[in-house]
């Protein structure tokens, strides 16, 4: 999880490549950029537009985007502890040009629409982690599940998704659990999940997700910074036997060389190379249980 020791390796990992904090807003918009115009082999012409969602606690604020033409497998994309951001809408966008029917959601949106983090902004900024603090306590495994099912049925009734086909999810870092929980709570839609440098997946707590997998028909992939794995080896080693106890399939690894955050391309942590190995795992996921 981002706390203060994740904090000072993302500051020794940036030194130790000749960086300052500054030298990686600009670097980081640029990579944000970069992956927003590039594109899969075969890529799909998609649509875009900001959307509304009706949850139990209020409207929920989103990005849609999905291919121009017929019908797809539905997925939902929960952002890391930074929110919506550009970076999470070009990780939609591509995903779309793949062939599925993707909604970027803002968890904060009971306490903030949209994007919270000004551009070139990341947790580890001054000030950033007090200032998204009260928006994270907002949330709990309840509001998880009620949103959703919130999420599941507006993208059901979407033109352009084959409510046919089981629902993907992603979580990244404070939403990795969510993957978890929402195919524990809706196994008949959630078909498929990835959780990439997530945290709590696998806790001491009544309610860790790990417990929740006899719930579960969905299949996921787990991918874990080296840092995190570090810090707790016996996480991957409990969800390998929830897992497997359940019948569920996983994929679980840890991603070498890599630390907290290391996914999004905007993350001052950004690892490319792994960052694309661990794409490629989510597409091949979703091809073979979203077909």
């Amino acid at each position: 999880m981002c706390d203060e020791l994740t904090n000072r390796e993302t500051e020794q990992f940036l030194l130790a490549q000749g960086l300052t904090r500054r030298d990686f807003s600009k670097g980081g918009i640029a990579a944000t950029l970069a992956m927003m115009v590039s594109a899969p082999a075969g890529a799909l012409d998609v649509v875009e537009q900001e959307v509304m969602v009706e949850t139990p606690d209020g409207l929920m604020d989103g990005f849609f985007v999905h291919p121009a033409e017929g019908t797809h497998a539905a997925v939902i994309v929960w952002p890391d502890i930074v929110g919506i951001r550009p970076g999470f809408r070009a990780m939609g966008a591509r995903l779309a040009k793949s062939g599925y029917s993707v909604l970027v959601v803002n968890p904060y949106y009971r306490t903030h629409v949209g994007q919270i983090v000004p551009d070139g902004k990341t947790f580890r900024d001054p000030g950033i982690r007090e200032m998204l603090m009260p928006h994270a306590r907002s949330l709990s495994p309840r509001t998880c599940v009620s949103d959703g099912k919130a999420l599941v049925s507006w993208l059901d009734s979407q033109a352009s998704v084959d409510a046919s086909r089981k629902i993907g999810t992603t979580g990244y870092c404070m939403t990795g659990s969510y993957t978890m929980r929402l195919a524990a709570a809706i196994p008949d839609r959630i078909g498929a999940g990835g959780s990439f440098h997530g945290g709590g997946l696998a806790t001491d707590e009544e309610d860790s997700p790990h417990l929740l997998a006899p719930q579960m028909r969905a299949s996921f992939l787990i991918a874990i910074a080296e840092n995190d794995d570090e810090r707790r080896p016996e996480e991957k080693h409990r969800l390998r036997e929830a897992f497997d106890s359940a019948g569920v399939e996983a994929e679980i690894e840890v991603y070498k060389g890599t630390l907290h955050g290391w996914c999004p391309p905007d993350s001052a942590v950004y690892n490319e190379d792994q960052a694309e190995r661990a794409w490629d795992r989510l597409l091949a996921l979703f091809d073979r249980e979203l077909a």
